[in-house]
């Protein structure tokens, strides 16, 4: 049985924090802290638990001499492991293996019912591809207009699509196909089960996707694999282009001032190929 406690460490001065963090010790006095954020207001809890505090290998200063260099030796070693491997390390001296600990969503027979609500109409009997053009930062977006000759492509190619995701301004406004704000978030987690193969700039679907096994196209720009949150399925692809000015941010918030060349520049050609390569096997 796990308890969930819901905090806002940002509405709290720092004596308020450090008042909560001393209750929640008390309050768990008999478990372990598994401290996997590392950040100043975490780092305070550990100093007021009163048992073992186990932290996971952020590996900040190898990200921060990336991020100032570029050079190759740095996102090397940063692409040994990812993320979920590295929060492992925690406990583990070595990491496990990518498929060990990719993400698991458990969805339930409601949630898929309003997937195939969704979706009426819309699938046949073509492997189906999920879209996913947004993104939290608008330096990850992929030019829309790649999209929409990518549903071009996708269709002459023989593939069903679907536009996924929530945006003040949906991609493909009024197209039958367009999902976009028309699902909740275990809703569209069902239709992604359902896709064949997800198309994604670096974002939240992305892990969603992995996370209900579905393989995953992803799209790189001012961000890169080295920081640890990349699709590590087996069928998984990224679509990049190495540039000596990438990546430029850790999560995509800088403005740039070459057109997002290191997004541009990926063709929809170079998607279509890719979901290919992905769905080879089951178009044999």
């Amino acid at each position: 049985m796990a308890d969930i406690v819901d905090v806002e460490p940002s509405g709290m001065s720092a004596a308020q924090w450090i008042r909560e963090c001393n209750a929640l010790a008390r309050t768990y006095s008999d478990m372990p802290l598994i401290d996997l954020h590392g950040v100043l207001r975490a780092r305070i809890l550990g100093q007021c638990w009163h048992t073992r505090v186990y932290r996971y290998p952020k590996k900040g200063m190898l990200r921060r001499f990336y991020d100032r260099t570029g050079w190759s030796m740095f996102s090397k070693r940063l692409e040994r492991t990812n993320v979920p491997q590295r929060y492992a390390m925690a406990l583990d001296a070595a990491p496990p293996e990518r498929q060990q600990v990719l993400p698991r969503i458990f969805l339930d027979d409601s949630d898929r019912y309003g997937a195939l609500g969704a979706l009426k109409g819309l699938q046949g009997r073509a492997p189906l591809v999920a879209l996913h053009p947004y993104a939290t930062h608008p330096s990850k977006q992929w030019p829309a207009e790649h999209w929409d000759e990518l549903t071009n492509q996708l269709t002459q190619a023989g593939y069903d699509w679907v536009c996924v995701g929530r945006d003040d301004v949906p991609l493909f406004t009024d197209h039958e196909r367009d999902l976009t704000n028309r699902t909740g978030l275990r809703q569209t987690c069902a239709v992604l089960e359902r896709a064949d193969v997800l198309i994604t700039n670096d974002s939240g679907p992305m892990h969603l996707a992995s996370a209900v096994g579905t393989p995953v196209v992803a799209l790189f720009g001012p961000t890169a694999p080295a920081w640890g949150f990349y699709p590590a399925g087996a069928k998984d692809i990224v679509l990049e282009r190495e540039l000596p000015c990438r990546p430029c941010s850790l999560h995509g918030k800088r403005s740039c001032s070459r057109g997002l060349e290191c997004l541009a520049s990926i063709t929809p050609y170079e998607v279509v190929k890719a979901v290919d390569t992905v769905l080879a096997p089951e178009r044999d």
